[in-house]
């Protein structure tokens, strides 16, 4: 019985290599368990662990304030990265320059957060007053090319107003006691009183 079942288990056999290649790629299901999980997430602590024991090199941080902003975008996230890996561990075997660089990107100047250039508020001025200049001399051009105002935009013309208004049976101009200045809103004419063809 032994000496038959040999043959099958020959590697040359075509069947026999069928059944162990299958049974080598055939993925394993095995359950996670919390305790597997726990240890596939210490694993993953050690690995980062080991890479963030060793420190960022100094020519990679130095002059960071300067260099930040020319960083381009995938520099910036792996160096910000590195350096976080670097702050899970204690604090105290960061370098000097790991420090600064840190406190740096975290609450430096740039970004949103970058001053405005030293000129900025002379800029602004500037600019506004060049624009209501601007607007001022619009609005004398328009204003040369304007009619002038209407014959009944005088002092006179409004007196006579006031005048007729005061015999006519309304409130207001005509009512006891009223002292204002009724219709007069304008500067006297220069000619004098109005004559009847303004009327």
């Amino acid at each position: 019985m032994l000496l038959r079942s040999l043959p099958r288990a020959v590697p040359g056999s075509s069947s026999s290599t069928l059944r162990s290649s299958s049974i080598r790629t055939s993925p394993l299901k095995v359950p996670i368990t919390p305790a597997a999980s726990s240890c596939i997430a210490d694993i993953r602590s050690q690995q980062t662990r080991t890479v963030a024991q060793h420190a960022i090199s100094n020519p990679t941080l130095a002059d960071i304030e300067k260099r930040w902003e020319r960083m381009p975008p995938q520099e910036q996230a792996d160096l910000w990265m590195a350096l976080r890996d670097r702050m899970k561990n204690d604090w105290h075997e960061l370098t000097v320059q790991e420090r600064k660089a840190a406190y740096w990107i975290a609450f430096g100047p740039h970004g949103p957060r970058a001053l405005p250039p030293p000129d900025e508020t002379f800029k602004i001025v500037r600019a506004t007053l060049i624009g209501v200049g601007i607007s001022f001399v619009i609005f004398l051009a328009i204003r040369s090319q304007a009619r002038p105002p209407p014959k009944t935009m005088n002092a006179q013309y409004q007196e006579m107003t006031n005048e007729y208004l005061k015999v006519q049976p309304i409130t207001g101009i005509s009512s006891e006691g009223y002292s204002g200045k009724g219709m007069v809103q304008s500067k006297p004419r220069k000619g004098g009183i109005p004559s009847d063809d303004d009327e």
